[in-house]
């Protein structure tokens, strides 16, 4: 990402950022995958938390219901949904547990070593390859040594059934981005930004394809 007008937004439009927290209800069990992506979290008091990509902010609320006295910070390069996570979190009393941040794609704006545990939910399939390569240097970058990725993003569909659920996602999100996913190959870059450990931990099928959820060691 270069700058902050090169990204796509949630759902693909900006227009259609407003309705993406009623789609993703909609189309995907949304209660299972994000309760499953807080318990691979297993966030623990007073630990340094990055979400990277924290869109509307559901995750970071689930965790601060699951570990509120873990040190939150979150980091976009979307303004509008900056917007709706700030007034989210407000509304919910979690605002103040949390710091949110913007930046312009380039080098992530935290010193090296700065968290224990960095995670990263359905974000990655909306980077180009370059990007998603680009991505996982500045996460091993700030991430402290023995801490843990966890990467929840659309992986390689389980049948037939759901790889053709998921042109629905390539349609919106674009065929450049998300042919990487598609083809399973997270995993790979995962390892040669220099992770360890790199192993697939789970999954959930939904209806526009199928959720795997990817953990490694720094």
């Amino acid at each position: 990402m270069k700058d902050k007008t090169d990204f796509i937004p949630a759902l693909g439009y900006d227009q259609l950022t407003a309705l993406y927290d009623k789609v993703i209800g909609w189309t995907m069990p949304e209660i299972e995958f994000r309760t499953k992506l807080i318990e691979h979290l297993s966030p623990e008091p007073n630990e340094k938390i990055l979400e990277f990509g924290f869109g509307t902010g559901e995750n970071l609320a689930y965790s601060m219901r699951a570990e509120n006295k873990a040190v939150y910070t979150g980091l976009d390069i979307d303004p509008k949904v900056k917007s709706i996570a700030e007034a989210k979190l407000h509304k919910l009393g979690f605002l103040k547990n949390v710091q949110l941040d913007l930046y312009d794609g380039e080098e992530f704006p935290y010193s090296e070593n700065s968290f224990d545990k960095i995670f990263s939910c359905l974000v990655f399939h909306q980077l180009k390859t370059t990007e998603k390569e680009d991505a996982l240097k500045k996460i091993f970058r700030v991430l402290k040594p023995g801490g843990t990725l966890l990467v929840c993003d659309w992986g390689k569909p389980a049948n037939a059934f759901y790889s053709m659920g998921f042109y629905l996602v390539q349609i919106l999100d674009g065929f450049k981005t998300t042919t990487d996913n598609r083809k399973g190959l997270l995993p790979r870059f995962v390892k040669e930004a220099g992770f360890e450990q790199v192993v697939e931990i789970d999954f959930v099928n939904t209806k526009i394809g199928t959720l795997r959820y990817l953990i490694a060691t720094k």
